[in-house]
């Protein structure tokens, strides 16, 4: 009988990214459905800042900054064709478009910022 059942040998700890992405996902989508200014920027900062810890700790990037920056710029593209087009989604896209400006503000810096050399023992 296995004393640890959850988890194999091979992997030392659980990642906490994959509900964070789970939570982020329907914020953001609650935020932009229903027109809620706060609530669309919130849910993409968690989810966008969640995919680009997931892909750091996958070992796709060496630090979660410029998979951010990625995002950040797919979140303005994304913002812009909601703010030029005719659809009414202005306020959608105003929304889009904060949250790919905090993310790109944050990707450009976050290097910067924090610490990249790993602190000692």
């Amino acid at each position: 009988m296995d004393e640890d059942p959850g988890l194999s040998s091979q992997y030392r700890r659980a990642s906490p990214w994959p509900m964070f992405v789970a939570l982020g996902v329907p914020i953001s989508e609650l935020g932009i459905l229903f027109d809620l200014f706060p609530v669309a920027v919130g849910g993409l900062l968690l989810f966008c800042g969640s995919v680009s810890g997931m892909i750091q700790e996958s070992g796709y990037a060496d630090t979660p900054w410029r998979p951010l920056l990625g995002l950040a710029v797919v979140c303005l593209a994304v913002g812009l064709a909601f703010v030029f087009t005719d659809l009414r989604l202005v306020t959608r896209g105003y929304a889009i478009v904060t949250a790919g400006v905090l993310l790109l503000g944050g990707g450009l810096l976050g290097p910067l910022l924090v610490r990249s050399d790993p602190a000692p023992a």
